[in-house]
């Protein structure tokens, strides 16, 4: 083995990707699987079947890969999470990496016109289902057991700076990085760490009508403002994640990084005048 497999190969991990029906943490998963990993996809499976996911994520990953299993749970249920971290026991080994991938946002209005039940469906699919309730459940599974377990958080831009019209998105996400931190010095005794990453913009199964204009294949107005105020000048490939998530879990090659975001954002966040 080369020094550069012993620092990123991820031969022997468990990986759980939440959200793993989207477009983002499919495209992380596949890249986990090609690095040597056994990944278990967790969804609710609405538009898009887990077991289509996994078939998805198989083709991608390729000859070679870590095994791919899925299963159909609602993270933001308590009691399924506990069910789902023992199934995926039984399907691909104990798990010792927890990828967070659930989360989105719903509508744009002025604050003025803001939806307070749509706002609290929002905050509870970013924070509850997309952070709180699944690593709760890892948290304990791993304290229990004396797992040195690891935690990927998807923060986003929005935990830096605020988008127009998003409100809630934009309270869940800056929630999320704070909570990373804080999970970070909480769960370092226990030898588990706790770390993110910041997409930019990728273009995504939620967020392709807001950035793309259907009939064109343009960018809408929003886009262009979002290019507008990114150095690079193009979107995100959804490739470009996986290796700030590889070496977050690799313990060879991050060991001693805990409580950390990296943004991935093509430079959006150094824009300035």
């Amino acid at each position: 083995m080369s020094y550069i497999e012993e620092l990123f190969s991820l031969k022997g991990r468990k990986v759980v990707v939440t959200g793993g029906g989207g477009a983002i943490p499919g495209s992380i998963a596949a890249g986990l699987a090609k690095a040597g990993a056994d990944v278990c996809l967790w969804g609710r499976g609405t538009n898009h079947p887990m077991s289509e996911a996994a078939k998805e994520v198989r083709a991608e990953a390729g000859p070679g890969a870590g095994h791919v299993e899925a299963i159909t749970v609602d993270t933001g249920d308590a009691a399924a999470c506990e069910r789902a971290v023992a199934e995926t026991e039984t399907l691909i080994g104990p798990p010792d990496v927890l990828i967070n991938g659930v989360g989105g946002n719903r509508g744009k209005a002025p604050f003025v016109d803001l939806d307070e039940k749509l706002f609290r469906e929002v905050l509870e699919l970013n924070l509850l289902a997309g952070l709180v309730t699944p690593t709760k459940a890892f948290a304990r599974y791993w304290i229990a057991r004396g797992i040195k377990g690891n935690v990927v958080m998807m923060a986003s831009m929005t935990s830096y700076k605020p988008l127009s019209g998003v409100w809630a998105y934009d309270a869940a996400k800056s929630a999320l990085l704070n909570l990373t931190e804080g999970l970070a010095k909480e769960l370092a005794p226990q030898g588990i760490r706790v770390n993110g990453i910041a997409p930019g913009f990728f273009i995504g199964n939620q967020n392709r009508a807001l950035l793309i204009d259907e009939k064109t294949g343009e960018p809408t107005a929003r886009g262009k403002a979002i290019l507008a105020r990114t150095p690079f000048g193009r979107f995100g490939e959804k490739s470009e994640l996986r290796g700030a998530v590889i070496f977050l879990i690799s313990d060879r090659a991050s060991g001693f990084v805990t409580g950390v975001t990296i943004p991935v954002d093509g430079g959006y966040l150094t824009d300035n005048i």
